[in-house]
């Protein structure tokens, strides 16, 4: 089956009344745990962005706090695992200020991390990607969140 194009879903929406909807959006949210937590940060969270940050900021905590340290190996999974979590929620929010805020926490996060990022390759180099990475964003938010920003990569680096 060959999916629909957006714009022929957004047509076809503007026809159904909002019972059909609500029933649409429920059986969308049955089927992937992802489309369940998009809804439920649409619906509950988008509106205190703030709040959805701090609990991000710890589950990702939690996440290192738990992390395997006896092999680099592992380090390095559950801290791209980590990683792939943190990017999931930055595409429910879409805000660039929210992107850069949770993966400076998560260089924070990583930097602690016990074996020393120095010591190992992988990774400093998924370290010095994010970096890169929020320098990028950083560019498209406005001057007094860069210097902030600015503040705490200079922190990091």
């Amino acid at each position: 089956m060959k999916a629909a194009s957006i714009k022929e879903i957004k047509d076809e929406l503007e026809f159904c009344s909002t019972s059909e909807i609500r029933a649409l959006c429920l059986h969308l949210a049955r089927f992937k745990k992802e489309n369940k937590e998009l809804l439920t940060y649409l619906l509950f969270k988008s509106s205190n962005e703030a709040g959805f940050i701090d609990s991000i900021k710890e589950e990702m905590a939690e996440s290192f706090g738990s992390i395997n340290t006896s092999s680099p190996y592992y380090i390095k999974k559950s801290a791209r695992k980590i990683l792939k979590d943190v990017k999931k929620y930055i595409r429910y929010s879409k805000k660039k200020e929210t992107e850069i805020e949770l993966l400076l926490h998560y260089c924070a996060l990583l930097r602690e991390v016990t074996p020393d990022l120095d010591r190992h390759v992988a990774l400093r180099n998924l370290f010095r990607r994010q970096i890169d990475y929020v320098r990028k964003t950083m560019k498209s938010v406005h001057e007094d969140l860069q210097y902030d920003f600015n503040k705490e990569l200079s922190k990091l680096v």
